[in-house]
This record gives C-alpha cells, structure tokens and sequence, in this order.
C-alpha cells in the first residue's frame, strides 16, 4: 500500500481521537483540541494514511518571529509500528518545519520511551536536556533539538 502524508482535515477528526486513544496510555490531546489543532495556523498537522485509513499524525508547533520550531506530538498507530513509518512522519514534519522558515526543530519524548529514543537518535537528534516529572504519570522527559539547515 501507498503511504500518504498530508494536512490533516477536519474529516480526520474522529481518526484523529482513535488514533491519540490506542497510541497513548495518558497525555493525550482531547477532540476539542485536536479539533482546534487542525484549524490553527500556528501549527502544522499532518496525518498519514494507507489504504485510505489513518495510521499516524506529526504536529508541528511555530511561534510567530521564531525560527525555532517545536514537534509537539508524533504518533503511530499501534500495528503500524515497525515499518518506517515514525521515520518518514518525523521526516515530513522536518521539511514542513523548513517551509515555513525555521531552521531548528525541538521535541520533548517519554525517558521510558525506547522506541522512540532510538529514532530521534538515529535522525540526528541531540538531547540536551531532562526534565523530572513531565508527564502526568510523573515520568520524566528527555528534550531534543535538530538543526534543519
């Protein structure tokens, strides 16, 4: 099948909320918010589909006169993990991060994350900082910056 990268849609919402509900235990972003996201021009939303369903998002945050952007939540749809896909999300958030003029991109991820460690990791991603106590749980982060030029 053909993977698909777009903007999100408001047609996605409800995809949107399933996806946010199987990918994470907590945190997750609720339907008016994702609502919201989808229609902010502060943000970009992207989602990836194959076969026609939604299988991942990359949300990217800009704040106006920065060149400094932030990638506030990347997902993957659990049984569509393995594939690259994370990969090649976080690869189009980067060029859209570009476009729209910023030349670093910033993440905060789970310190019990892994999977996703490994990726920020291997696409060239520096930790530069951890921060105690980030998500609900209490789990700490661990923060990370790319330069994109």
């Amino acid at each position: 099948m053909t993977l698909r990268i777009a903007p999100a849609r408001p047609s996605d919402l409800d995809a949107l909320v399933a996806l946010e509900e199987a990918a994470f235990p907590g945190d997750r972003m609720s339907r008016r918010a994702l609502a919201r996201n989808i229609q902010s021009q502060s943000l970009g939303f992207l989602v990836a589909r194959e076969g026609g369903h939604l299988v991942g998002h990359a949300l990217i945050a800009f704040r106006k006169g920065s060149a400094l952007a932030r990638l506030y939540s990347l997902a993957v749809k659990p049984g569509a993990t393995g594939q690259g896909l994370g990969r090649k999300l976080l690869a189009a958030a980067e060029r859209h991060a570009r476009r729209r003029g910023a030349d670093r991109l910033r993440l905060e991820v789970r310190a019990d994350n892994a999977a996703a460690i490994r990726l920020y990791d291997r696409a060239g991603y520096t930790r530069f900082a951890q921060i105690e106590d980030y998500y609900e749980d209490g789990e700490a982060a661990l923060r990370y910056e790319k330069a994109l030029v």
